[in-house]
């Protein structure tokens, strides 16, 4: 499965749960996450999209643990079976 089948699947999902899966484009700054996770109840998190087995790079992980110190939740999904508990997840913080 590719990265981007992946991506439609985490937009579709949270579309049906009331949400918005917005993509996130910081110019200037790289390594910032694929998608801006909106939920009812504003709640705010991160997805990086990654195709099965591929692992994040140094610069996006410092990204991730810079957007964590500031209390946002950032998850990596690189499976389609991943996608509904990173949204039950998000709903329950």
């Amino acid at each position: 499965m590719r990265e981007r089948e992946i991506e439609k699947k985490l937009i579709a999902a949270v579309k049906n749960k009331g949400g918005l899966a917005l993509k996130f484009v910081s110019p200037g700054i790289v390594g910032v996450p694929d998608r801006l996770l909106l939920m009812p109840g504003a709640k705010i998190a991160f997805a990086e999209l990654k195709a099965p087995g591929e692992k994040m790079r140094l610069i996006q992980i410092k990204r991730k643990g810079q957007l964590e110190a500031l209390g946002f939740k950032v998850y990596c999904i690189d499976g389609i079976e991943q996608i509904e508990g990173v949204i039950d997840e998000i709903n329950k913080s």
